[in-house]
C-alpha cells in the first residue's frame, strides 16, 4: 500500500546471505502526528481529506480513535496507532487481553477496503527518566505478547510494533560515544533484539527546540540547517545541526549493544509557532523546511552517510488547544496548520511539491468578536479574566514571547473573553462577563497577534478528551505526563494578572 511518492529518497538496506548480496531501497518518508487534544476539533472527514490534499499518505495516531479510523477507511494512508502506558501493565501478565486487544483494535479495522494500519506504538516514552523506572520492565513483555496476537491474527507481516523513545533514553557528549543509560542497557538490547527480529524500526522523539528552549546556552543556530557558527566535532565527523548529532548518539548507542545498523524512524519532531521565544512562524518555517529538505536529499548523517531516518512525522498536524502547558505554553502550537485546518506558514512536504493547501469544507461562525466594554475600567475584571482563562480560552499566546504578549492590559482581556465566547459558539450571554465584555464586528487582531473565529459545529465533532493526571513525562503526544489541570491553569492566569497591572 502507498508510499509517499513527492518525498522518496531511497534508503539502502544490505542483507547478506549464504549465496547472494540482496540490496533492498526503501523509501524515507514524511508524516504527521494527528493528535486531538482540542475543544475545537475538526470533523475526521475533514482531517482526512487535509491529509489527502497535501498528499500526506503516512499518519500517527497516540490511541485508538475510531472516529479517526473510520474517517481512514478506504484510502492508502498508512496508519500508527498507540497503545496509552496505562495498558502496559496488563498486556505485560496477560496474553490475553493483548489477544483481545489486536482482536478488538486492529483485526476490526485490517478488512478489504478497511484502514491500512502498519504500526502499533506500544506505550508513548516510557524509559523517561520522569516514570522512575515504573514502566520500563513492562515493555519487552507486552511487545512479545502483542505480537503472539499478530500472529495468531495472520497479522505480523503487515503490522510491526514499535515503541516511541524520547532521547534521553541515551545520554553522551558526542556521538560517537553515545549509549543507553545504565539502567536501561540490558532493556534496550532486549528491545532492539526483538525489533531487528521482527523487522521493526527503532522509533525516537527528537526535539532540537527544546535543547533551545531548555538551556540558554544552546547555539541557536545549531537547532536549524543552514550551518552553524557553533560546529560539533567529533573525531572526523563534524556536525553542523542538533539533529544529526542527536540521531548519531543513538546509532552509537545501538551499535553498543549490537544493533548499531537497526533502521530508526523519527516519530515526533517540530517547532511551535507560539508561546515562547523561538516559537513563532518563521523559525517554525525554518526548521520543518529545513529537516524536509535535510531528509529527502538523502545525505543521512556522519554515522550513516547517504542512509536518512526511514520515515520522519512531523509534529504536528494541528494545533490542539487545550493541551497541558506544564511543559510550557508552546504546546498547544506545534501545528503545521492551525485548529481549522489552515497552513499557518508556507511549507513544502517534499522536494517537488507545491505549499500547503488548506482544508476545505470548514465552516466558520460569523465575523463577531467579544471584547472589553471600553466604558468600563479594566481592572476590575480580574475575577472575568481568570474565569475565561481558566475554563477554555487559550491564553497561552498573551505570555512572554507569545504573539500577543504586546497588546496592553485591555487586549489581554479582550483577548481572553473573545477566545471563551468563541468556544461557547458565540453565544451572545458568553460575551457578557458582568457587564464587562461587548460584541463587535470590528477584527481587533493587532499585527500578528490574531484573534480567532471560532468553527461551526458542523465542522466540529466531538467534546474534548480529558486526560489523565498522571505525573510522567514532557512528551508532545497524548503521554499521561502532561494532561489538563485546571488548578495549575488558574495560578498561571493570577500571576499573568499581577504581571499586567502591578
Amino acid at each position: 500500500m502507498g508510499r509517499i511518492n513527492f518525498c522518496a529518497a531511497p534508503l539502502f538496506l544490505l542483507l547478506l546471505s549464504t549465496s547472494s548480496l540482496v540490496v533492498m531501497v526503501v523509501e524515507s518518508a514524511i508524516g504527521v502526528n494527528w493528535g486531538t487534544i482540542s475543544s475545537d476539533r475538526l470533523a475526521p472527514s475533514i482531517v482526512v481529506n487535509l491529509l489527502k490534499e497535501n498528499n500526506i499518505t503516512k499518519v500517527k495516531l497516540f490511541d485508538v480513535d475510531p472516529q479517526a479510523l473510520s474517517a481512514l477507511r478506504g484510502t492508502d494512508i498508512e496508519v500508527m496507532v498507540g497503545i496509552e502506558n496505562q495498558m502496559l501493565s496488563i498486556l505485560s501478565t496477560s496474553p490475553d487481553v493483548a489477544d483481545s486487544w489486536i482482536t478488538q483494535n486492529v483485526s476490526t479495522y485490517m478488512t478489504k477496503g478497511g484502514v491500512n494500519i502498519r504500526y502499533i506504538a506500544v506505550g508513548n516514552e516510557p524509559f523517561l527518566t520522569s516514570f522512575e523506572g515504573k514502566l520500563q520492565t513492562l515493555v519487552v513483555p507486552s511487545l512479545l505478547n502483542l505480537q503472539k496476537a499478530l500472529e495468531k491474527a495472520n497479522l505480523a507481516n503487515l503490522i510491526k510494533l514499535v515503541v516511541p523513545c524520547n532521547a534521553d533514553a541515551y545520554e553522551s557528549t558526542v556521538p560517537s560515544e553515545g549509549a543507553f543509560r545504565p539502567e536501561l542497557t540490558q532493556i534496550m538490547t532486549d528491545l532492539a533484539s526483538f525489533l531487528n527480529s521482527t523487522g521493526s524500526p527503532f522509533l525516537v522523539n527528537i526535539y532540537p527546540f527544546l535543547s533551545l528552549y531548555q538551556n540558554s546556552d544552546f547555539p541557536q543556530d545549531f537547532a536549524f540547517f543552514n550551518g552553524t557558527t557553533h560546529p560539533l566535532t567529533d573525531g572526523p565527523n563534524v556536525y553542523s545541526n542538533a539533529f544529526d548529532g542527536n540521531l548519531d548518539t543513538l546509532a552509537a548507542a545501538l551499535d553498543k549493544v549490537g544493533y548499531g545498523q537497526l533502521p530508526i524512524v523519527v516519530g515526533e519532531i517540530g517547532w511551535p509557532t507560539d508561546g515562547a521565544p523561538n516559537a513563532n512562524l518563521n523559525a517554525a518555517s525554518a526548521f520543518n523546511q529545513g529537516l524536509i529538505n535535510h531528509i529527502l536529499s538523502n545525505k543521512g548523517t556522519p554515522m550513516r552517510p547517504g542512509v536518512p531516518p526511514m520515515d520522519v512525522y512531523l509534529f504536528g498536524l494541528l494545533d490542539e488547544n487545550a493541551k497541558s502547558v506544564l511543559p510550557g505554553n508552546f504546546e498547544r502550537h506545534w501545528g503545521i496548520f492551525s485548529f481549522d485546518g489552515q497552513a499557518k506558514y508556507p511549507l513544502k512536504l517534499g522536494l517537488d511539491s507545491g505549499p500547503l493547501k488548506n482544508a476545505t469544507d470548514v465552516q466558520h461562525l460569523p465575523s463577531s468578536w467579544c471584547v472589553v466594554n471600553p466604558s468600563k475600567d479594566i481592572s476590575l475584571m480580574s475575577k472575568q479574566f481568570e474565569f475565561a482563562c481558566s475554563t477554555v480560552a487559550d491564553c497561552t499566546a498573551l505570555e512572554d514571547g507569545g504573539s500577543c504578549s504586546g497588546i496592553g492590559g485591555k487586549g489581554n482581556i479582550s483577548y481572553a473573553f473573545n477566545g471563551y465566547y468563541q468556544q461557547q459558539k458565540q453565544d451572545p450571554r458568553s460575551c457578557d462577563f458582568d457587564g464587562f465584555g461587548m460584541i463587535t464586528n470590528v477584527d481587533p487582531s493587532v499585527g500578528d497577534c490574531r484573534f480567532p473565529v471560532g468553527i461551526s459545529v458542523k465542522s466540529t465533532f466531538s467534546p474534548i478528551k480529558i486526560e489523565d493526571k498522571s505525573s510522567g513525562s514532557p512528551s508532545r503526544g497524548n503521554n499521561l505526563g502532561f494532561r489538563i489541570r485546571l488548578d495549575y491553569f488558574a495560578s498561571w492566569v493570577v500571576l499573568l494578572w499581577v504581571s499586567l497591572f502591578l
